[in-house]
């Protein structure tokens, strides 16, 4: 198809170069923490009874993580079962009772918390990945590694001059 071979190294390592960045940019959101494709939903966090209790005695409630992921437009539900009135940052959660608060802002959040011994309580809020996103790690990653391919193989491998035919 491409009798010149510098047209035919700079497709071919280009498209090598371009694979390999994809690739590397997968990898990188794989690894990501906080990083998912979930649409953003209604997560409940159960307050159990006898919190305020262990929360005196300087224990952790064990079903009470200390810090929680979520993506933007994430809907945090907090179900205080517990005997008295609890606190998540903005939130007052009387006994008995639920409050809920939307997370809309890509951050890290650190709240002052009454049910946790610790007495703050983290929301690391992330951008849900995307398909869009997904296209931005191959632009940016992607097409400059090509682009570097095949300079590098320019300069490992130079072309050779070739006489003009007559």
């Amino acid at each position: 198809m491409f009798h010149n071979p510098v047209a035919r190294r700079v497709i071919f390592l280009g498209i090598a170069g371009l694979i390999f960045g994809t690739l590397l940019t997968e990898v990188a959101f794989a690894v990501m923490p906080g990083m998912t494709t979930r649409p953003p939903r209604q997560i409940v966090l159960v307050i159990p009874p006898g919190t305020a209790e262990r929360v005196s005695q300087g224990q952790q409630p064990p079903s009470i993580p200390q810090n929680m992921l979520f993506v933007v437009g994430d809907t945090l539900v907090v179900r205080n079962q517990d005997s008295v009135v609890h606190q998540l940052g903005p939130m007052w959660v009387p006994a008995g009772s639920s409050a809920s608060m939307q997370l809309n802002v890509a951050q890290k959040y650190s709240f002052q918390c009454s049910f946790v011994s610790t007495k703050l309580f983290g929301l690391d809020v992330s951008q849900p990945l995307t398909t869009g996103t997904r296209m931005e790690g191959i632009i940016v990653g992607g097409i400059p590694m090509g682009i570097v391919t095949v300079l590098y193989s320019l300069l490992l491998w130079p072309l050779k001059k070739t006489p003009p035919s007559s």
